[in-house]
């Protein structure tokens, strides 16, 4: 047969050739790289200790004995420790009157420091970048804060930037979902992602012991994949929606309901098929059983096994209660929680940026090796719970914001000073409580 001939009958072919070749090289340019990632780290005079907490909350006139009996509580059951950190304006007395320019400073520190470290350690120029996603949670500003970046960066005019507030402790996953869907439709693109909570100027007068600023820079170049560390292969996103808001009652339900929502939705993606049969089979057993047992009773209710696909868990610091809860729906062990526990107590309730401190954690404790899978959980505003997975693309050296006392961690001992210093109020009279002015908070 000649070549010519050949040709002929190949020729039906080739459309569906070129349509197969077309579709697996946009695959292959949709894939989402983190490059790298920054966490921010204060200087020390920004320390937040037991002792100035409580001058800061003694500085409030507002608060009476039982205000100061629920902040004792919050705090001690809280998981955070001794070294966390405030804004500059706390030190200086003005926490009960921010002005924007406390703000814009707080910001400023940030891009000076943690963005100028990723383009370095990167090697990538600002006008490399193609997308700029900025989330602020609780500050808005005209210009805004992508605007300042772009210019201080010098970045290209026709960068695509998006802008998120409002979206909480969510922000930073819903923020790499964006760029995840950038990724579907361009190729070769690079972004950079930052995130902060900054708080409300007009609002929460008492001490904020954190202060959390991230920054990441995902990419969906091919040739990428032998420089980035981490790849992103499935997102979720779930909400509940609370019309009466009740904390105790409203809630913690939605909380879960999203919690169970997304974990129903991703499962099938990121467990293997024989974990899936295996709870299939206890379900149905149990629902077999429970229906011809006449005592009405049964086997336990079945529990997936997400450790099955699943090497790491990097979960939101929202709280030790949010921690504890998640770690019992997903049985998982004190090893698992342990950076999640840890991030808690050295850097407090980091919102949005915890996940990136959490799996600072895991890399300067070098878990993370290659191959391994990374599950990301977090709650946000709304009310929503949204998730990812990743996978490590090499063995990480664990340079980050924990490389200086790593080594003093795990602690033992995660519990604060605050009762032992300030647990006398809880004995106190309230008809006859009061602070004398001559009064010091000891050592």
């Amino acid at each position: 047969m000649d070549l010519g001939l050949m040709f002929f009958y190949c020729l039906p072919l080739l459309p569906l050739i070129y349509i197969l070749w077309r579709n697996l090289d946009q695959k292959r340019h949709q894939n989402c790289y983190i490059l790298d990632y920054e966490c921010y780290k204060p200087t020390e005079d920004r320390k937040l200790s037991t002792k100035f907490s409580g001058e800061v909350i003694r500085r409030n006139k507002h608060l009476g004995i039982h205000e100061y009996k629920f902040l004792l509580k919050a705090i001690v059951s809280s998981g955070i420790g001794e070294e966390t950190y405030a804004p500059k304006m706390v030190f200086e007395g003005r926490e009960a009157s921010p002005t924007l320019a406390d703000g814009l400073l707080e910001m400023d520190e940030f891009f000076i420091d943690s963005i100028d470290k990723l383009f370095k350690r990167t090697n990538i120029s600002p006008s490399e970048i193609d997308v700029l996603v900025v989330n602020i949670s609780m500050m808005a500003t005209l210009p805004s804060l992508s605007s300042r970046i772009i210019n201080f960066y010098k970045m290209r005019e026709d960068v695509k930037v998006y802008n998120l507030t409002g979206m909480g402790c969510s922000a930073s996953l819903i923020s790499i979902n964006i760029v995840q869907s950038i990724f579907k439709s361009q190729k070769n693109v690079k972004a950079l992602l930052i995130g902060r909570l900054r708080r409300d100027p007009n609002k929460q007068t008492e001490p904020k012991r954190q202060i959390h600023v991230q920054a990441q820079m995902p990419s969906a170049h091919a040739p990428r994949r032998q420089r980035g560390i981490i790849q992103l292969l499935h997102t979720e996103g779930r909400r509940k929606r609370i019309h009466r808001f009740s904390p105790r009652q409203k809630l913690p339900k939605a909380a879960t309901r999203a919690f169970v929502d997304n974990l129903k939705e991703i499962a099938p993606k990121i467990l293997p098929l024989r974990e899936l049969l295996r709870f299939a089979a206890k379900l149905l057993f149990r629902k077999i059983h429970q229906k011809w047992s006449k005592s009405g009773g049964g086997a336990a209710r079945p529990v997936i096994n997400f450790k099955t696909g699943v090497d790491h868990f990097c979960l939101h610091t929202g709280g030790k209660a949010v921690i504890d809860a998640i770690a019992a729906n997903l049985s998982l062990s004190e090893y698992d929680v342990e950076p999640a526990r840890m991030t808690l107590h050295r850097f407090g309730n980091t919102s949005a940026s915890s996940l990136w401190y959490v799996l600072a954690y895991m890399e300067a404790k070098k878990r993370l090796k290659k191959g391994d899978k990374v599950f990301m959980i977090s709650f946000g505003a709304g009310f929503k719970c949204n998730s990812c997975l990743w996978e490590v693309m090499r063995d990480l050296e664990g340079r980050n914001v924990w490389e200086e006392f790593i080594d003093s961690y795990p602690r033992k001992n995660l519990a604060n000073p605050f009762l032992e210093k300030y647990g006398w109020i809880q004995d106190e009279d309230p008809d006859t409580f009061y602070v004398p002015d001559d009064y010091e908070i000891p050592d």
